[in-house]
C-alpha cells in the first residue's frame, strides 16, 4: 500500500512518521516548495516538527502528482481554512482519511470536514480523531484514536494505522467525531483563558464539565451520538487540549487574556478554536440554541470583551438544576 499525507505541518508530518515507520510508503505532501526541499535534506520537520527523525520510508513533496500518484488513500492533514482550496486544487485519491479538526457554517448549516471533503470529490471519507498531540504522536508515546466512517474503510484505517503505541478504535458515528473533535478546541480556548487569568483549579473544572455538557447539547443536536461525546473524540480529547503545554488553542486562550493579537497568535499555525467558535455561535444564533460558553469565548476572542466582563456574565446567568 502506498499513502499520500497532505499537509507537513506538525500533525501532518506525525501521521506520515507513524505510517512510515512501519514500513508504509508515505509521501508527505507540503504546499510550500522551500519547506519540502528543507524536508528532503534535512529528513526532519524543523519548522513543525523539531528533533524528530523522517524515517526512510518517508518522501516529501512539493509535486502534487507525485504525490498521489498510485496512492491507495490520501490523508488530509491541512487546516480547516485551507482545506476547501486544498481538496479542489490537488487530483482526487481513490478515497480519503480526514485528520482536519473543524467546523464549518453556511447556508446548509453546520458541515464537518469530512462532509466538505465528500462533496468536492464524491468519494469516501473516514474521520480520524482523537486526544493525539502531534508532539507525542511522533515519538512514539502511547495513545488511542477512533477512525469513523464507512465500517470497511474505517477497519482498514483502524489496520492501517495501529501499531504498538497508537490504537485505533472503529466508529460508524463520523459526524459526532468530527463534531467533538471541532467543539473541543472551542472549550480548550475558554480553558487557556481560565488559566491566563489564574482563576484556580477549581474555576477550570467547571468551565469543563459545564463545557463538556454544551458539547454534548450542540453536538446531539447536529446528529452526533451522545455516546460520542463521551469517548476519546469527545472528552478524551477535550482532556489533552485543554491541559497540555502542547495544545495550541489552550495556549492560544491563555495568551488572548494577556494581550496577544489574534494574527501574532497563528504566526506559528492556525487556532482552530478561533474558526469553530463562529460556526458554533452562527447556528446557535440562528436555531435560537444557547451556547454560554462558546458564546463568551466568542465575545473575548473576536468582539473584544474584557474577559473578567465574560466571566463575571458567565457566572450570573440564572441558576439552574444541573
Amino acid at each position: 500500500m502506498r499513502v499520500a499525507v497532505l499537509g507537513a505541518g506538525a500533525w501532518g508530518t506525525a501521521l506520515a512518521v507513524l505510517l512510515a515507520s512501519k514500513g508504509v510508503p508515505t509521501r508527505l505532501w507540503a504546499r510550500r516548495k522551500a519547506q519540502a526541499e528543507a524536508l528532503k535534506a534535512m529528513r526532519e520537520n524543523r519548522d513543525y516538527l523539531p528533533g524528530v527523525a523522517l524515517p526512510a520510508y518517508l518522501y516529501p513533496t512539493h509535486d502534487p502528482e507525485e504525490a498521489l500518484e498510485g496512492a491507495e488513500l490520501a490523508v488530509l492533514a491541512v487546516p480547516s481554512k485551507a482545506l476547501r482550496e486544498t481538496v479542489a486544487g490537488l487530483p482526487p485519491a481513490p478515497w480519503y482519511v480526514s485528520a482536519t479538526k473543524g467546523l464549518f457554517y453556511g447556508e446548509e448549516g453546520v458541515r464537518t470536514p469530512a462532509e466538505v471533503v465528500e462533496a468536492l470529490t464524491q468519494r469516501p471519507v473516514v474521520a480520524l480523531s482523537g486526544p493525539n498531540h502531534a508532539e507525542e504522536v511522533a515519538r512514539f508515546l502511547p495513545t488511542a484514536s477512533v477512525a469513523a466512517g464507512p465500517e470497511d474503510l474505517a477497519r482498514r484505517v483502524q489496520a492501517l494505522f495501529s501499531g504498538p503505541t497508537f490504537r485505533v478504535y472503529t466508529s460508524r458515528d463520523r459526524r459526532g467525531v468530527e463534531l467533538g473533535g471541532a467543539v473541543k478546541n472551542v472549550l480548550a480556548l475558554a480553558a487557556g483563558m481560565v488559566d491566563g487569568l489564574r482563576l484556580g483549579d477549581n474555576a477550570k473544572a467547571a468551565l469543563l464539565t459545564r463545557g463538556l455538557k454544551e458539547m454534548v447539547r450542540f453536538g446531539t443536536a447536529l446528529g452526533g451520538e451522545e455516546a460520542t461525546f463521551y469517548g476519546l473524540a469527545g472528552l478524551g480529547d477535550l482532556l489533552a487540549t485543554a491541559y497540555s503545554l502542547h495544545s495550541r488553542n489552550r495556549m492560544a486562550g491563555e495568551s488572548l487574556v494577556r494581550g496577544v493579537d489574534r494574527e501574532a497568535l497563528e504566526a506559528r499555525g492556525v487556532v482552530e478554536g478561533l474558526y469553530a467558535v463562529k460556526a458554533m455561535v452562527a447556528w446557535g444564533k440562528a436555531q435560537g440554541v444557547e451556547l454560554p460558553v462558546a458564546e463568551a469565548v466568542h465575545r473575548v476572542a473576536h468582539e473584544g470583551l474584557d474577559p473578567l466582563a465574560a466571566l463575571k456574565a458567565l457566572m450570573a446567568r440564572e441558576p439552574k438544576e444541573e
